[in-house]
């Protein structure tokens, strides 16, 4: 059935509504193909009610005016246009000619492909017939909340740079991609903006096509196969999805039809100048049919397993403001949007990039909340790198930063980061954020890391963050792969590569993240030393301790109440102290016992090597019972 025909009073109804979930069907440039499968002529369609005329321009007419008429075919401003022949990868883009007599030139936001930047032309592309081989990972992968989710945040084009081109394409890199994170442990990958975007430097947090991925790396089916790759290896892709803000280029979404058709058209609700920005309304139902289909697009074409949605505070709050009130038109498309995917599939993640205290982000939406199932914890992560900055001898007097996050920690399902944002703009890496000589900034880079890894809450680390290096991420270049070769450098990588594979192979420091049973602190208290201890436990009640030392003394020997019977051990899984990590190798190399010692309010304790500026991660061993033999059951 031909598209004009597709295009009828239910679809309408639904679309100006905001209850389409499939405008992709509707709208763009379509393909009309034979019964042998060959393209025969190409189908455009495009919703611009303040348009006087349409025409389209390109390869086929030279991009010459004139010629090729969209048609009005229902007065709420749909346009047709059917051309026979075959179009696929021909570019083109509109030229609307506005009541007022405004001329524009579009581009196709519903165009499935595009011109790589400069240049801003659409392209017909064949979006069906991929052959996906992930039918194990779609059918079988579980939900996230008692599982390890270790989660790679990824910006394609400065991960790694071929010689003789400016990127890697998609199927390229998903090999090379695979075989890393599997060796570090990583579960997801999270990439950041891949729809089209006119400036590299935005990172793709200003799109213009977002029904488009990309050209940058590659074709859309490359996509397709790159998330295809990952998930015949057992991981999740994440997609950073940004519903709230758009780019003003012109030839974009802006004033589409000489009107504010998908922004709010009140300036004090649309402009944000600090990011020279437009808010999408999310209140109308164009905008939602649009953003709704285009979540629902990702998941039916290229099998995403969620989407982090970014500057979730900017949509709750008119431009992120708390004192001009909730936005309650954005909120109800967040509780709407969770329902429709949840519905979609229940496992998917869909994580708030909110840095708001508003409330039961994480609460379905069918409970009163947002319906995300993830939230970044900002607040922890902010803490945390203002507490790693200062000097150690400041750092009791500021003890509370690191235990805070425990008093709120259970109000959302948090997911702890250290994100792109952290590492760019004159802050620093991680490792140079670090106070203090070469040796003391590695130790203590390593003790955040194992901190992270250890507080409750799923994990997202940035690119680069795990090979310790001195320069803060820029996008125009790869990684410093070649640090690797100092052995500072390579022994603080060894750390965090047998840490995250800790992480995920131990079910204490995971499969309780949600639940308080799973967290106790043995000591919150230690100002004065800045140590602090507190236990993980698993389901069946297995527990690993954590110690950390946030100065530079050594305690030889401590003694750390437990909460495990007395003649059980604790047995050492990693210190960050070991030589092989460039630590002092201050490690508690046995079994260490657990006695009857009174220590605060534990009845047991045990007596251990606490290292300086650095973090311990031991496992308690119960008590074996003694076996008797069996009686003898042959006749006397």
């Amino acid at each position: 059935m031909l598209i004009k025909d597709k295009i009828d009073k239910n679809f309408l109804y639904f679309f100006d509504q905001g209850d389409c979930v499939n405008a992709y069907d509707f709208f763009g440039a379509h393909l009309v193909k034979d019964e042998e499968g060959n393209n025969i002529a190409c189908e455009f369609a495009l919703y611009a009610p303040n348009a006087k005329s349409i025409e389209i321009i390109g390869e086929w007419n030279g991009f010459t005016r004139n010629k090729d008429y969209l048609n009005c075919i229902d007065p709420k401003g749909i346009w047709y246009l059917k051309l026979d022949g075959d179009y696929e990868w021909k570019k083109y883009k509109y030229v609307i000619t506005t009541k007022s007599g405004e001329v524009l030139f579009k581009a196709d936001p519903y165009a499935f492909y595009s011109e790589i930047r400069p240049n801003q032309d659409s392209k017909v592309y064949d979006i069906e017939g991929y052959n996906w081989n992930d039918a194990d990972w779609m059918f079988t992968h579980p939900k996230t909340y008692d599982k390890p989710m270790l989660i790679y945040e990824m910006h394609a084009g400065s991960w790694k740079r071929p010689d003789g081109k400016e990127f890697y394409s998609f199927n390229e890199l998903a090999p090379m991609l695979v075989d890393y994170l599997k060796d570090y442990g990583y579960t997801h990958v999270e990439v950041m903006p891949v729809y089209e975007h006119p400036l590299d430097a935005s990172w793709g947090y200003q799109g213009t096509g977002y029904y488009s991925i990309t050209p940058r790396y590659g074709s859309p089916k490359d996509f397709m196969y790159f998330v295809d790759y990952l998930h015949q290896h057992g991981i999740g892709v994440i997609m950073d999805w940004v519903p709230g803000h758009i780019c003003k280029d012109a030839f974009g979404l802006y004033r589409f039809d000489g009107t504010f058709l998908y922004e709010y058209s009140k300036e004090e609700d649309r402009e944000n100048k600090e990011w020279g920005t437009v808010n999408l309304d999310l209140g109308k139902g164009v905008t939602r049919s649009f953003l709704y289909s285009n979540a629902m697009f990702y998941l039916k074409y290229f099998h995403v397993d969620g989407f982090r949605v970014d500057a979730v505070s900017n949509m709750i709050y008119y431009l992120g403001n708390i004192n001009r009130g909730v936005n309650e038109g954005a909120c109800d498309f967040m509780r709407k949007l969770s329902s429709i995917l949840f519905k979609y599939d229940d496992r998917l993640i869909l994580a708030a990039e909110d840095s708001s205290s508003f409330a039961h982000v994480t609460l379905p939406s069918g409970m009163g909340g947002l319906g995300f199932n993830y939230k970044w914890d900002m607040g922890w992560m902010n803490d945390t790198l203002k507490y790693f900055k200062m000097d150690p001898i400041y750092r009791k007097y500021h003890h509370n930063m690191l235990t805070f996050s425990m008093m709120y920690y259970y109000n959302e399902q948090f997911l702890l980061t250290f994100s792109h944002d952290e590492v760019v703009h004159m802050k620093g890496s991680l490792l140079n954020k670090m106070p203090g000589d070469r040796w003391r900034q590695f130790a203590q880079y390593k003790t955040l890391l194992g901190y992270m890894m250890t507080h409750p809450g799923k994990k997202l680390l940035f690119m680069g963050n795990e090979l310790g290096s001195y320069d803060e991420w820029h996008f125009e270049s790869q990684l410093p792969w070649n640090i690797k070769k100092y052995p500072d450098h390579d022994a603080a990588q060894r750390f965090v590569r047998e840490l995250t594979v800790l992480y995920k192979e131990e079910p204490c420091l995971w499969e309780l993240d949600y639940d308080r049973k799973g967290f106790e602190f043995m000591d919150a208290d230690n100002a004065d030393l800045s140590l602090y201890s507190f236990v993980r436990y698993d389901k069946n009640g297995n527990n690993v301790l954590v110690v950390m030392n946030c100065t530079p003394n050594a305690h030889e020997p401590y003694r750390i109440g437990v909460p495990a019977e007395e003649g059980s051990t604790y047995v050492e899984l990693i210190n960050s102290d070991r030589d092989i990590y460039g630590g002092t190798n201050r490690i508690n190399p046995k079994p260490i016992k657990v006695e009857a010692i009174q220590d605060r309010r534990n009845k047991n304790s045990i007596s251990m090597i606490i290292p300086p500026l650095s973090i311990v991660i031991l496992k308690n061993k119960k008590k074996r019972t003694k076996k008797t033999a069996p009686k003898s059951v042959l006749p006397e």
